[in-house]
C-alpha cells in the first residue's frame, strides 16, 4: 500500500510546506495571524497550532516520543502553542522528528495494526499502521490548504505547493 520511500517523501514535503507557510505567516502581524477567519480552528495561528498538536499526538503513537501539551484535551488544540516564536521552534523540531522517523522506516514497520484510545472519539481504536500513517500526511495537507487560503486572503503570498517542484534539499 505505502512504502518507506513514500513516507520519507511525504515527510520532506511536510517540512517544505511548513517552512513555506511559516515564511508567509511571518509577513503578517500577530493580530492578523490570530484573526478569526471562519476556519474550523478560527485563525491561521489556531489552525497551525492544531496541526502541530496533531502531528505530535500521532508521532507519540508511532515513535513513543513526547506527546503534545494537553494531549487529552482535543478542543484546546488551537491554543496549545500560544507564543508564535515558540510555536515555530516546536514546528521545526517536530518536522525534524517526522523526517528522522520516516528515514528509519523499514517495510515491516508499515505492517500490522496500531491501537490507541481516542479522547476525541471517547473509544479505543485499532487500525492498520499504513492507514494511520497516511492519515497523518493527509491531515497535514488538509489543514495546510486551509492555512494557505487564509494567508492568501490576508494578503500574504505562500510559495509553490506542487510535489514535483519540491527542492532536492530542504
Amino acid at each position: 500500500m505505502i512504502t518507506p520511500g513514500w513516507c520519507h517523501t511525504m515527510a520532506r514535503y511536510n517540512t517544505w510546506q511548513n517552512n513555506n507557510l511559516l515564511d508567509a505567516a511571518d509577513t503578517l502581524t500577530d493580530d492578523s495571524r490570530r484573526q478569526d477567519r471562519g476556519a474550523w480552528f478560527g485563525s491561521i495561528h489556531g489552525t497551525l497550532s492544531h496541526l502541530l498538536w496533531g502531528d505530535l499526538l500521532w508521532m507519540n503513537r508511532f515513535d513513543g516520543g513526547d506527546p503534545p501539551p494537553n494531549a487529552n484535551h482535543f478542543m484546546d488544540t488551537a491554543t496549545a502553542f500560544p507564543d508564535w516564536t515558540e510555536y515555530k521552534r516546536r514546528r521545526r523540531a517536530t518536522d525534524n522528528r517526522i523526517e528522522a522517523w520516516a528515514a528509519r522506516l523499514e517495510p515491516d514497520d508499515l505492517e500490522g495494526d496500531l491501537s490507541w484510545y481516542s479522547k476525541a472519539m471517547e473509544r479505543d481504536f485499532t487500525k492498520p499502521k499504513s492507514i494511520c500513517i497516511m492519515q497523518v500526511f493527509n491531515h497535514q495537507t488538509h489543514h495546510r490548504g486551509q492555512v494557505h487560503a487564509m494567508l492568501t486572503a490576508a494578503g500574504a503570498r505562500p510559495g509553490d505547493t506542487d510535489l514535483p517542484f519540491m527542492p532536492d534539499a530542504i
